[in-house]
């Protein structure tokens, strides 16, 4: 094939990157800033980020509508040190308690053994066989692959897995705990098993990771518990690597549309759609880090069996409602990071984080600003609902959980973003569908995925996850 169009430059770049999200950014910062090659980011939408989305209005409203915060994992700070985002860095008190909403009322979740013994979270039985559990007596695993709700069960007890897993579960996954996969989608815990108990593995892996860790001076210092974002929300760390890079010459297009992707040689040719007409862009690799369902059709033709296993990964439909009420309409003082709700609530939020209470500066005095999520897996029907009835649902929701139940105030409504395809879930097989794709690829040598189906769907493991991939991309360019 010929090119009918010639590409911005006249030889082949080194690295193309499909997406302008946090994982494609951090490659090309890597690749671009640290090793110096000839890279280039093309993205579909109209802004980078991808599913990061702050926000803020005229009125002193600040808010996320896609990740609310992030673990402060050493590669997502020293990134975020490197352009330049240091002093705008902020951090909510790791002693901040976080609740569970159980048997009709909040409940913090213990955070010491004192306070595991007295809370209410689980009853006595229940504690005991938690404890049981995580000091390595627990029945072995039966063949086969497990659940989320299979492994925890089976390790903890009915009881935590019921009150304290499932609420997790459906704050990160917005899944379903009898589909998840364990060892997919709770690698890190499912692998603390292999140390005798949960307990002991804990204790060893938390020694390696210190042994490991990034020895920066430049890094903050953070504290256990803490969850970071910044001055202006999370949306300004990609937007200042994409900086970073237009400063140093590395193009960051914004849409760019990837329609198709072959490779001649030892060159891969691509075509696009731009608001100048179709471009072809020449490269010698191409990263994609775009959603499975985007890179499934972009594959269809040219890696048949990857592209069917990416079209396997499921993702639900989730709604964040941006709701501000005044501080008196709670019955609660709202210190805290926020409340999860177990499925067996009957309540169709999945959990509400007090995002004023968090981060200073996101709401007006005299107003609390929450951010919920409603949908999921186990609630498809949300995807029918208007905007005015989503909101209506969460009102209501928020009268039985933290609102005094006799308000009459109605809430500020400050944005309803509701995500079509939300989240992906690392359901039973996962593991398995990501082994075929990575199979295929070797296929093309040169062509790489990195995105949130892979490796954790968190800001810190999309970021470690992208910085090991460009080692890859390294080597293979060398």
């Amino acid at each position: 094939m010929n090119p009918t169009q010639p590409s911005e430059v006249n030889q082949p770049l080194d690295v193309l990157v499909i997406g302008a999200g946090i994982s494609g950014l951090t490659i090309a910062h890597e690749l671009a800033i640290a090793k110096k090659y000839r890279v280039m980011v093309a993205e579909a939408q109209d802004r980078v980020g991808g599913a990061i989305t702050s926000a803020k209005n005229d009125e002193g409203y600040q808010w996320e509508e896609g990740p609310n915060s992030f673990q402060p994992a050493p590669e997502l700070l020293r990134l975020a040190v490197q352009v330049g985002l240091k002093d705008e860095l902020v951090l909510a008190d790791g002693k901040l308690p976080r609740f569970v909403f159980l048997n009709g009322k909040l409940n913090a979740l213990p955070m010491s053994p004192q306070s595991a013994i007295a809370s209410k979270v689980l009853t006595w039985r229940g504690k005991i066989r938690l404890a049981l559990g995580a000091i390595g007596f627990a029945r072995p695993a039966m063949a086969g692959e497990e659940s989320v709700e299979q492994f925890f069960t089976r390790i903890l007890g009915k009881q935590a897995a019921s009150n304290l897993v499932a609420p997790f579960i459906s704050g990160v996954y917005a899944g379903d705990p009898t589909r998840l996969s364990a060892k997919a989608a709770f690698s890190k815990i499912a692998k603390l098993e292999t140390y005798g108990g949960l307990l002991a593995g804990a204790i060893l892996s938390s020694k390696e990771r210190k042994a490991q860790k990034l020895n920066d001076p430049n890094i903050p210092k953070t504290k256990s518990g803490e969850l970071g974002s910044f001055r202006q929300g999370i949306q300004m760390l990609p937007e200042s690597i994409a900086t970073k890079l237009r400063e140093t010459g590395t193009p960051v297009k914004q849409k760019w549309t990837l329609r198709s992707l072959e490779k001649q040689g030892e060159i891969y040719i691509s075509k696009f759609d731009t608001p100048m007409g179709e471009e072809i862009v020449t490269s010698r690799s191409v990263v994609l880090t775009t959603p499975a369902y985007v890179t499934a059709k972009l594959l269809q033709d040219y890696l048949p069996a990857a592209s069917q296993a990416l079209n396997e990964i499921f993702y639900p439909t989730v709604a964040c409602v941006v709701l501000a009420y005044p501080k008196n309409e709670f019955a609660y003082d709202m210190k805290g990071f926020g409340n999860l709700i177990p499925r067996t609530e009957g309540v169709r939020t999945l959990g509400t984080i007090w995002s004023s209470s968090l981060f200073a500066g996101r709401a007006p005095a005299g107003w609390q600003l929450l951010l919920n999520f409603i949908g999921g897996t186990l609630d498809p029907a949300l995807a029918k609902l208007s905007e005015s009835e989503i909101i209506a649902a969460v009102h209501q929701d928020l009268k039985r959980t933290i609102l005094r139940p006799d308000t009459k105030v109605q809430p500020k409504a400050i944005a309803v973003h509701v995500w079509d395809k939300a989240i992906p879930q690392y359901e039973i097989g996962h593991l398995e569908r990501i082994a075929i794709v990575e199979t295929e690829l070797q296929k093309s040598q040169g062509l790489y995925i990195s995105a949130n189906f892979i490796g954790g769907v968190a800001l810190g493991d999309c970021i470690k996850r992208s910085l090991q991939e460009a080692i890859k991309i390294d080597k293979y360019l060398n």
